[in-house]
């Protein structure tokens, strides 16, 4: 197995038993492509919800032109929503799990096709 495979089976874990979701393994794997080699460090891998400045890496680099969305207050709310979900009290937030419940949140799996 490879590394890449091991974290996408640690990521659907997580999805499944911090987030409640049970992930479509296509597009959880087309996400951690998406990230590049960034899975592979410790500090690029996760998300610091409590860093405003990794908030707006979140909502610019992803959200905005990534997933192409507009700007606008419903894009932080939705960060935080899917921080909620994955647990404020688990520090270890995984870049791919966050940007995983975003591209559902928004409906925008085409953009992985």
């Amino acid at each position: 197995m490879s590394k890449r495979e091991e974290l996408i089976k640690k990521y659907a874990a997580d999805l499944k038993d911090k987030c409640g979701v049970t992930p479509n393994m296509d597009l959880l794997t087309k996400v951690t492509i998406g990230c590049g080699p960034s899975i592979y460090n410790a500090d690029a891998s996760t998300v610091a919800g409590s860093q405003d400045s990794e908030l707006q890496t979140v909502k610019n680099n992803f959200l905005i032109k990534k997933l192409g969305l507009k700007d606008s207050p419903a894009l932080d709310e939705a960060i935080h929503s899917a921080l909620e979900k994955y647990g404020t009290a688990n520090k270890h937030k995984y870049r791919v799990v966050i940007y995983y419940l975003l591209t559902i949140h928004f409906k925008k799996e085409s953009v992985y096709k």
